[in-house]
C-alpha cells in the first residue's frame, strides 16, 4: 500500500513539474507587439504582414501594431527592431532573401541566423512592362537589353529588393545591361511602370497583381521554375524558358524575432505559427487574391527553405558589383 501511495505521488510531482515547465514557457503579452515593415504602405512585406496581424491579435491576446519604416533597402527599420529592448515585443519583417544579405551590401551588420524566423507566404518576381513599351515579349526585351541597354530602364524598390535581385538574375544569365531607377517600396516602383516613368519593373507578383489584371502592365516572364498561373488574367511564361540557368527562387515573407528575445516569446511564437497561422484563413485568401503560396514554416525548416534564396542573392550582389563582403567570407559558399 505504501508503495502505491509512494508512486502514485511521484507521478503526481512529475506531472506538476511537466505542466509546470509547460506555463514557464507561456508567453501573455501585456502590452502592444510593433512589427516593424522596413519598406512604405502597399508594397509586398505590407501586405504580408497584415494578412496575419489579426489571427496573432487572437492568438496572443494582445494589440499588434504594423508600423512602416521604409529607408536604406530595409535596413533602417529592421536595425530599429535591433536598436529596440530585446523583450519580445519588437519584431521586424520583410524578405528573407533581405535580411539574409544586409551584411553582404554593408548596410547592417546582422546575419540570418540571427533571427528566429517565421516564414508566412512565399511569392514570384515578374518582368513586366507598360503596355505601350516598345517589345512585344520576353525575347526582345533580352535582346534589347544587348543591343541597347539604356532603353530598359527598370524600377525596383531599392538595393537590396526582390525587384534588384530578379533583374541582376536576369542580366548575370542572359547578359547585357539596364538602367536602374530605385523607388522606396515596391508599390511606388509599379505605379511609375504603370505611369511611364520607367518601361519595366521586375517587383514582386502581389505588387504587380492588380495592374496586370486590370492591363495597366503587361507581364512578360516570371522568375519561377514553371509558368505562372494568374487568377484573373491567363498565364506568365517561365523566365526559364529563354534562360535555363536564371535564378528562379521564390520569395519568401514573414516576421523575424532577434534570437536575444525571451525563451518563452520563442516557445509561444513556435505555438502560434503551428497552430494558428499554419490553418489562417486570411492568409490563404490572401494568397489566393494575390497570386501567393501559402509557406507557414518556422525554425530550422524555415532557414532550410530560404537559405538557397538568401545565398544566390548574395552572390548575385557581388558578381554585379555591389556588395562590400564577399558571401563566402561570411558563410556562403557559391551555388
Amino acid at each position: 500500500m505504501g508503495r502505491k501511495i509512494f508512486v502514485t505521488a511521484l507521478v503526481m510531482a512529475i506531472v506538476s513539474l511537466c505542466w509546470g515547465l509547460t506555463q514557464a514557457q507561456e508567453w501573455k503579452p501585456t502590452k502592444p507587439i510593433r512589427i516593424i515593415v522596413p519598406w512604405g504602405a502597399g508594397g509586398s512585406t505590407d501586405q504580408a504582414v497584415r494578412s496575419i496581424v489579426a489571427d496573432l491579435e487572437e492568438a496572443l491576446g494582445q494589440k499588434v501594431v504594423v508600423v512602416n519604416q521604409p529607408g536604406g533597402g530595409g535596413a533602417i527599420g529592421t536595425k530599429s527592431v535591433l536598436d529596440a529592448p530585446c523583450d519580445g515585443y519588437t519584431w521586424a519583417s520583410g524578405a528573407v532573401k533581405d535580411l539574409g544579405i544586409y551584411i553582404i551590401t554593408g548596410t547592417l551588420n546582422t546575419k540570418v541566423q540571427d533571427w528566429h524566423i517565421y516564414l508566412n507566404s512565399a511569392n514570384a518576381t515578374l518582368v513586366s512592362v507598360n503596355p505601350n513599351a516598345p517589345i512585344k515579349d520576353f525575347a526582345e526585351f533580352l535582346d534589347l537589353m544587348k543591343k541597347d541597354p539604356k532603353k530598359i530602364s527598370v524600377g525596383i524598390a531599392g538595393i537590396p529588393s526582390a525587384g534588384h535581385s530578379a533583374i541582376e538574375a536576369i542580366k548575370r544569365a542572359n547578359g547585357g545591361d539596364y538602367k536602374l531607377v530605385s523607388y522606396d517600396g515596391g508599390a511606388p516602383a509599379v505605379i511609375a511602370t504603370v505611369a511611364g516613368e520607367t518601361m519595366a519593373t521586375t517587383q514582386l507578383l502581389s505588387e504587380q497583381i492588380e495592374m496586370i489584371r486590370g492591363k495597366k502592365l503587361r507581364p512578360l516572364a516570371a522568375l519561377a521554375p514553371d509558368d505562372l498561373i494568374i487568377e484573373g488574367f491567363g498565364t506568365v511564361p517561365s523566365a526559364t524558358r529563354w534562360l535555363p540557368k536564371v535564378a528562379a527562387d521564390p520569395i519568401y515573407f514573414g516576421i523575424w524575432i532577434p534570437k536575444c528575445a525571451p525563451k518563452e516569446v520563442v516557445e509561444t511564437m513556435n505555438r502560434v505559427w503551428r497552430e494558428k497561422v499554419a490553418n489562417s484563413k486570411s492568409l490563404k485568401e490572401f494568397a489566393r487574391l494575390r497570386g501567393q503560396i501559402v509557406a507557414p514554416y518556422y525554425g530550422e525548416e524555415a532557414f532550410k527553405k530560404a537559405w538557397p534564396t538568401i545565398v544566390n542573392a548574395a552572390w548575385g550582389l557581388y558578381d554585379g558589383g555591389k556588395a562590400k563582403v564577399k558571401p563566402d567570407e561570411v558563410g556562403m559558399p557559391r551555388p
